[in-house]
């Protein structure tokens, strides 16, 4: 952790990364609404338009144009209010113009701090970006503040937007498996929901909080830190729906077989350097009608589970503000290179505490699913995850509803753009 001497007066600027979730705008209130209580020292917060990608360009937002209950309504609001990218600063050396460009644009518009929401490759991003705003001697600091619906960032208890994502699958998984229970005789004999989580079972393993016994739903879950085996699989398969009549099959989108090939790898790449995957719910689906002879179905939750704020967990909103908050203060306590993570102080009643970490031990890591929160036959999970798990969902973070429509009543912002400083808009 880096620490600086106090600074003077200038201007925040704030972005999100990669995919969104149902609380990240919370944190964007919480920076936006702290902010504003410091105004000596921070004159205006501004938004990267659709995250770096617009810092790059010079495409920045002026949020000091939205009122109070505007951003007040950021914190029950989904998706993300000022845009978000999957843009990746390589190293330094070899990206040396866009990172000039970073600092330009900064200087520019005289950014003192740079807040970046967002997960593992945000992490890295904004480590790189401290490292190298330091080396030039630029007046900058970079906080990370966290993000992310796979929970896979290490040194936190849990990643906010995980919260919110775990009780939509456990709740989906519940609802879906009390429909094909009802149609069994006659109908669908298998349901399986696809969720997300490329590499870690979080999400997964948030589901089997639907049913406590070993009879009760997801009876099967597929596991990306578990090699598929399809043989073994087919076979319980059958054993359940010959028990109980039906079975729900909850699988991650990052199932692997034995050799580490991913079920439904497309063979395409994205700009982080994650694969592509095409939907390992429809082969899974496919594979059981095909082998055992059985009528299915298949849902994947995709943007649904990350978006579904009317099921977002309380504690999920609350810490999704509050690490908002807390980068804001680090920022004008000169803190640099640092994450709020969150340390679990007890499960029942749900209490923590917030504690800055270095960017460095948490950027290019991955937290996976314990070997000690995946059931012996590698299908469900234990008690361990179940404690672990069940106080992350607990509690609902009302929203307001539209009389009129009978929608919730999200907002949308202004999103004024500053004008531009730099002879070029893009990077």
């Amino acid at each position: 952790m880096v620490v600086e001497h106090a600074r003077s007066s200038g201007n925040l600027l704030y972005a999100q990364s990669g995919g969104v979730t149902a609380v990240i705008n919370a944190t964007a209130a919480g920076v936006i609404e702290t902010a504003r209580k410091h105004k000596s020292k921070i004159l205006k917060v501004y938004a990267g338009a659709d995250g770096i990608a617009g810092i790059l360009a010079e495409d920045l937002i002026d949020t000091s144009g939205e009122s109070d209950t505007a951003i007040r309504a950021l914190r029950h609001t989904p998706g993300g209010a000022f845009g978000s990218c999957r843009v990746k600063l390589k190293d330094p050396v070899t990206d040396a113009a866009r990172y000039r460009r970073f600092l330009e644009v900064c200087a520019a518009h005289e950014i003192r701090w740079f807040l970046y929401n967002g997960g593992n490759d945000s992490a890295d991003t904004a480590a790189k970006l401290a490292a190298y705003a330091a080396a030039e001697g630029a007046d900058l600091r970079c906080i990370g503040v966290p993000k992310t619906v796979d929970n896979d960032l290490m040194h936190t208890d849990f990643c906010p937007g995980f919260g919110s994502v775990a009780k939509y699958a456990a709740v989906s998984t519940l609802e879906a498996s009390l429909d094909v229970a009802s149609m069994a005789s006659t109908s669908t004999r298998v349901f399986v929901l696809e969720v997300m989580g490329r590499h870690a079972g979080w999400i997964a393993a948030a589901a089997g909080l639907a049913g406590k016994k070993p009879e009760e739903p997801p009876q099967l879950i597929l596991f990306p830190e578990v090699a598929f085996d399809q043989a073994r699989f087919l076979a319980r398969v059958r054993e359940v729906v010959t028990q109980v009549g039906w079975c729900t099959v909850v699988v991650s989108e990052g199932v692997r077989d034995a050799a580490g090939k991913f079920l439904a790898d497309q063979g395409l790449v994205d700009d982080f350097g994650h694969r592509q995957l095409g939907g390992a719910g429809p082969v899974i689906a496919a594979m059981v009608s095909r082998e055992l002879g059985l009528k299915v179905h298949y849902a994947i939750a995709d943007y649904l589970q990350r978006s579904a704020r009317h099921v977002a967990s309380a504690v999920d909103a609350e810490v999704a503000y509050k690490v908002g908050e807390a980068a804001v203060k680090y920022a004008l306590e000169g803190m640099n290179a640092v994450m709020p993570v969150v340390r679990r102080r007890s499960g029942r009643p749900y209490r923590y505490e917030l504690l800055p970490h270095p960017l460095t031990e948490i950027a290019g890591a991955e937290r996976k699913l314990p070997e000690g929160y995946i059931r012996e036959d590698g299908y469900g999970i234990t008690p361990a995850a179940r404690r672990y798990l069940e106080p992350l969902i607990i509690g609902e973070a009302p929203l307001p509803w539209d009389r009129v429509t009978g929608l919730p009543e999200y907002v949308r912002l202004k999103n004024r753009r500053v004008a531009k400083k730099l002879d070029r808009g893009d990077a």
